[in-house]
């Protein structure tokens, strides 16, 4: 019965489908029920053949390409259930539908989409095509019967799970969770192995398991491409890439894998990665990039391996460990990342030092870049790189554990640069290995940029590796910190972490004192040698880590300039030099001998005259004047003053100095003009002093200004002069009288000078020598010249003249209101006013009465107003 029914069913077929290609169709159907080929084959086969023998007689064509998917439907779809077609449409229109929002194409011709899909429904035609145009080119597959027993098979194993609305790449992809590859994808790459023409390549079986593996690695890393498309991408590109040659744009591919309606960029960047990690597609083919999504123009999987394959397999087998230890530290000796800035800033660098005595015990601070035999991690710092923090060499301990900075690689980062550094040199193998080949200007132009991006890793890496920092610590002995990750130098990125309280610039100097932040100096201790304070900052992890010695001496510098300490220096004589408030000399202060004092602890043996000036110790001047005896008391010991700060005040004392340093030092002020000295009618500075002017009652007081030179002629001193003449001394008394006070003499003189050389004054032919000493003035003799210049001015410079100005009474009454704003302007300056005024308009003169009214108004206002002109 069984015979009969198939031997009808063929025969049923054949007069339905008059153009079905016979042979396919018995082949077809012995391939999917393979035990009734072996129960019926022979005794159907002699009906079949009459059967077919009949059909061939009438001239049957070929299946052509519209009609199988129609051939399709008849084989594997009950008649009723695809009788009424417009039943499919909503299916087809939601496919058409989501493969637009990929398919550019498909979005512009939706309508004709829909028509074409539904012609073909429930197989993708842009799949039954693939077949029809490129796969029956290949010798070892037979057109309909090929198709028909492909289908059969991917139907077959699919059914149970393929939840694709068409009938596509899915159904020849093995059942999700299984490896390696289907039945009827693995009949397909035997045809393609059979077929092919690249000698010495992979069989196709091998190529697409380890790419279907890739896919499936994509799609697990992406986790939003539900319905397998990376996978159906592959199996897409490998039929799309028969017979050899052929190949697949992204548009082609997107409309295959697009019924389902996967996310466009979590597909994009699925095939992105895929030719990141392929080992077959044709790199000569996907070199060159879409600009609008970075993806290949055009995909081909071939039987060879591509680079990356090459390179793979370079990396396992031909790239030594020792080669990559090699490569690895010459590339750390090469990275400037490690190191720069650190050599500007004032460090000692060390770029993979062998072992800690290349490290000297100076005190200088150092900074080393340690080999990865000191890895290390956060918190656990290896014990490479504890020798190097507390030993110098065997049984020689770091004294200055303090001033040593390791930067160290970290193990996983270790690791990494290993991988990158092995990575590099696959390239390089497979550049060896091309060598003498035809590459072509793609291929080549993709080894060299795989190479440099290889090359950039390593760099990157190499500065990523070196992120943990191993320095000595009070608590913990060595501690090991893990850097955050930057782009900066790695020695600026140790340098700003406040975790290592590294400093480059001088610190505080009241931080070093007793109490100060830093505890260095016990209240007992009157002095601490300069050496010592330096070599503490090199030794206790607990201060802060200064590169160099010179950030403390600059600070210890800046104290004793500021006060805060009295530098002392014993000299080999056995004499003793301080300083404070002042510059120490270079080479004291390069001395191992030189020691900085408290200030109240300290006495000086010289004082700067400087100091004594108004407004620069604090509370010593009192106002404008200062007495002498103030001033041996402000220095006699155990004063204690306050000094402003930003934001605070501070105490500050002041170190003792005998009197007659500090009589000296007055003295030295009073003869460089730096103060004025007042003792009773002696009055003296810029001069040297008499001895006795300089006792207890004396007074300090503000430098007195130059003399205006018209301070000492016929109108300011009429009492002196007599026919143009007048002696000097009596111009010194009359002055005195008119400023209050005795004028020095060395101010006196100088204004005189000045005088002279503006033409105000002259020295009188029958005068005595001049310049002169005190002693000699009453020889002076002082003439008023013949033309007095038409302005006074004063030393050096002309007076300055505003106007005329021709103004109305309103602004006169304005000027007048604003007198009192000019006189504070002009405070410390004579102002002289020059008035005119005019009566009558356009050459036309006043009534006389009006002038004489006019004029008695002014003449009760002043004197200077009533001569009329």
């Amino acid at each position: 019965r069984d015979r009969v029914r198939l031997v009808d069913f063929f025969q049923y077929l054949c007069q339905a489908a008059a153009r079905v290609d016979r042979c396919a169709v018995v082949a077809s159907l012995l391939a999917s029920e393979p035990e009734k080929a072996d129960v019926f084959g022979k005794s159907v086969s002699g009906e079949i053949a009459q059967i077919f023998g009949r059909q061939q007689e009438k001239g049957v064509q070929p299946v052509q390409k519209e009609e199988v998917a129609e051939v399709m439907r008849r084989r594997f779809f009950a008649p009723d259930s695809i009788a009424d077609r417009e039943s499919f449409r909503p299916q087809v229109s939601g496919a058409v539908r989501r493969i637009a929002g990929l398919h550019a194409a498909t979005a512009k011709n939706r309508r004709g989409a829909e028509e074409r899909f539904l012609a073909s429904y429930p197989f993708h035609p842009d799949l039954t095509d693939i077949f029809y145009s490129r796969w029956t080119q290949l010798d070892r597959f037979q057109r309909t019967r090929g198709i028909l027993r492909l289908f059969a098979i991917a139907l077959r194993d699919a059914e149970s799970w393929d939840e694709s609305p068409l009938v596509g790449p899915a159904v020849l992809l093995p059942k999700p969770g299984a490896a390696g590859i289907a039945e009827a994808a693995r009949g397909l790459a035997q045809v393609a192995t059979d077929s092919a023409v690249e000698n010495g390549g992979n069989a196709w079986n091998t190529v697409l398991e380890g790419e279907l593996q890739k896919a499936r690695n994509i799609q697990a890393e992406s986790g939003r491409l539900r319905f397998r498309e990376m996978e159906q991408a592959v199996v897409s590109v490998f039929l799309s890439s028969q017979p050899i040659g052929s190949k697949a744009h992204t548009p082609e591919i997107e409309a295959l894998v697009g019924a389902t309606g996967p996310d466009g960029i979590e597909l994009q960047k699925g095939l992105r990665r895929w030719t990141e990690v392929s080992w077959f597609l044709d790199d000569a083919e996907y070199s060159e990039r879409d600009a609008a999504n970075d993806l290949p123009s055009a995909w081909r999987l071939g039987q060879r391996p591509n680079l990356k394959q090459m390179h793979h397999e370079a990396c396992a087998n031909r790239v030594s460990t020792e080669a990559v230890e090699v490569t690895l530290l010459e590339e750390v000796r090469g990275a400037k990342t490690l190191t720069s800035e650190a050599r500007e800033a004032g460090a000692k660098v060390h770029r993979l030092p062998e072992g800690p005595p290349d490290i000297a015990d100076d005190g200088e601070f150092h900074f080393a870049v340690l080999g990865p035999k000191a890895a290390s991690d956060a918190g656990k710092p290896s014990a490479e790189a504890k020798r190097f923090v507390e030993e110098v060499g065997p049984n020689r301990p770091r004294r200055c554990r303090n001033a040593v900075v390791l930067a160290v690689p970290s193990r996983d980062g270790l690791r990494s640069l290993r991988d990158q550094v092995r990575d590099l040199l696959g390239w390089d193998e497979v550049r060896t290995e091309l060598k003498g080949q035809t590459l072509g200007v793609e291929r080549e132009a993709m080894l060299a940029h795989e190479a440099g991006k290889a090359r950039k890793r390593v760099g990157s890496a190499v500065r990523q590796a070196w992120s943990v920092v191993v320095v000595a610590d009070e608590v913990e002995g060595v501690a090991a910190h893990r850097l955050p990750v930057s782009a900066d130098a790695l020695f600026l990125t140790v340098k700003n972490d406040r975790r290592f309280r590294i400093e480059e610039t001088a610190i505080e100097p009241e931080a070093l004192l007793p109490h100060g932040a830093f505890d260095l100096w016990r209240e007992e201790e009157p002095s601490r040698r300069v050496k010592t304070l330096v070599e503490a900052f090199a030794e206790d992890p607990k201060l802060p880590r200064m590169i160099g010695p010179e950030g403390v001496r600059d600070t210890v510098r800046r104290g004793v300039e500021e006060g805060v300490f009295v530098a002392s220096l014993r000299r080999p004589d056995r004499s003793v030099e301080t300083w404070w408030r002042s510059e120490i000399e270079e080479g004291a202060f390069r001395s191992a001998e030189l020691e900085v004092f408290q200030p109240g602890k300290a006495a000086l043996a010289s004082l700067e005259a400087e100091l004594l000036a108004p407004g620069v110790l604090p509370e010593l001047w009192e106002g404008d004047s200062v007495a002498v005896s103030r001033v041996l008391d402000y220095f006699a010991g155990g004063r204690t003053v306050t000094v402003p700060r930003e934001g605070y005040d501070e105490m500050l004392s002041i170190p003792a100095c005998p009197p007659e340093i500090v009589e000296g030092a007055v003295a030295e002020a009073v003869r460089r003009g730096l103060v004025w000295l007042r003792n009773g009618p002696a009055s003296f500075q810029g001069e040297e002093l008499p001895a006795g002017v300089l006792t207890g009652s004396a007074s300090l007081r503000r430098p007195l200004s130059d003399l205006s030179v018209d301070r000492f002629g016929p109108e300011a001193l009429p009492g002196v002069w007599k026919d143009g003449r007048a002696n000097l001394v009596g111009v010194m008394a009359a002055l005195g009288t008119a400023e209050g006070h005795p004028v020095a003499w060395a101010v006196l003189r100088r204004g005189i000078e000045n005088a002279v050389r503006a033409g105000w004054l002259a020295i009188a032919p029958e005068s005595g020598p001049w310049p002169c000493e005190v002693s000699a003035a009453q020889s002076v003799v002082l003439s008023a010249p013949s033309v007095r210049p038409e302005e006074p001015t004063s030393p050096g410079r002309a007076a300055e003249s505003l106007g005329p100005f021709a103004t109305s009474a309103d602004a006169l009454q304005d000027l007048t209101e604003a007198l009192p704003a000019l006189v504070r302007a002009a405070a410390g300056t004579d102002l002289e006013f020059q008035v005119g005024l005019k009566l009558g308009k356009d050459g036309k003169p006043a009534p006389p009465e009006t002038v004489e009214a006019v004029t008695k108004v002014l003449s009760g206002l002043h004197p200077d107003f009533a001569e009329k002109k």
